[in-house]
């Protein structure tokens, strides 16, 4: 894939807008409200179904990576990389594909994007502890998914009508 300046350049923003949304996101003290150990509200993932229908696939798989690559680096934890990765990449291939149904709006394919990370980071859990024991906890994160997902996509769905609202998109 060969991207321009501008596709760059867009890309990189959007790398750094994730990067500081899911920073700000450890400030939320979500473990209050929602007592389930490894919750989070999933605000860098904004950034990411922008960029799936904004910019298309490509560039939102380069910015996922490059926010999975970079916040793990930044916080000093590497060993939280395969579950960031394995969680975003299953994400993202659910919600290119979900994008794809004439049907669904951006508030399905956002759900099914949480659930499909919630998948990932199960997986990640499992190939981590060498056990099976982490898909007893996966119903309930699945739950949560629906929630966390389904607020994703409310912030996008208002994003892109403030941005065609401003005339700020293409259609």
């Amino acid at each position: 894939m060969k991207l321009t300046t501008k596709e760059l350049t867009a890309c990189a923003l959007l790398t750094a807008m994730a990067l500081g949304l899911s920073y700000l996101e450890n400030f939320f003290p979500l473990a209050l409200a929602v007592p389930i150990p490894g919750v989070k509200l999933g605000l860098a993932n904004i950034v990411t179904v922008f960029a799936l229908y904004a910019l298309g696939t490509g560039e939102a798989f380069l910015i996922l990576f490059a926010r999975c690559l970079l916040g793990s680096m930044f916080a000093g934890n590497m060993n939280a990389l395969i579950f960031s990765l394995l969680g975003g990449v299953t994400a993202m291939a659910v919600m290119a594909a979900l994008s794809r149904l004439r049907g669904l709006s951006v508030y399905g394919v956002s759900a099914g994007g949480a659930a499909a990370h919630n998948c990932g980071q199960i997986a990640a859990a499992m190939l981590t502890l060498g056990s099976t024991a982490p898909l007893y906890y996966l119903p309930l994160l699945l739950g949560v998914s629906l929630l966390t997902g389904g607020l994703t996509g409310l912030i996008c769905a208002c994003l892109f009508r403030g941005l065609a609202s401003a005339n700020l998109t293409k259609g």
